[in-house]
């Protein structure tokens, strides 16, 4: 996993639109439509801020995550594990795998990648949400140690409002 430059948005953007087409079930698990989630400018900002990271393989994108290291505010009121500040905690957005390299466990190594960064930042957990309906993706967090702490109901540019897990992973 590295980091993501400037230099790398085409491609990134490319790579989402990329994950949006051609992923099986993107409509049922993630709902992601390029535009509205994620967009060209919250893509370009995770960079600009050097909050986005990737995983190459044979000169192309296999997997890009944004890790950024404080918790959103939508994330007060939920009954994590510890009571943490929100500085001492690294948030998971948009991870995506290019669907010809899925099922290859791309995104268990992207995320035990991101597990190893918030530590070496000195973060005390990683913290996440997924849509209630996204079986696979809390299939994969639980497999790596994270623990469902709660529900809350967010309205999203492309789900509207919709049931989101959180996700939380003591480091």
């Amino acid at each position: 996993m590295k980091r993501c430059e400037m230099n790398d948005l085409p491609g990134l953007l490319d790579f989402y639109r990329l994950v949006i087409r051609d992923t099986a079930e993107i409509a049922v698990h993630a709902r992601w439509e390029f535009g509205k989630h994620p967009t060209e400018t919250a893509i370009s900002d995770y960079v600009g801020r050097g909050m986005m990271y990737i995983t190459e393989k044979d000169a192309g994108i296999i997997a890009a995550v944004a890790v950024t290291p404080f918790q959103p505010e939508d994330y007060h009121g939920v009954e994590w594990q510890a009571d943490l500040a929100d500085d001492e905690v690294a948030a998971v957005h948009i991870l995506a795998v290019n669907p010809r390299s899925q099922g290859r466990g791309y995104a268990k190594q992207m995320m035990r990648d991101v597990i190893d960064l918030a530590k070496g930042m000195g973060k005390k957990a990683v913290r996440l949400d997924a849509l209630a309906c996204n079986a696979p993706a809390h299939r994969l967090y639980e497999s790596l140690g994270f623990k469902k702490r709660g529900v809350c109901r967010w309205y999203a540019e492309n789900t509207g409002w919709f049931d989101f897990y959180l996700f939380e992973c003591l480091l």
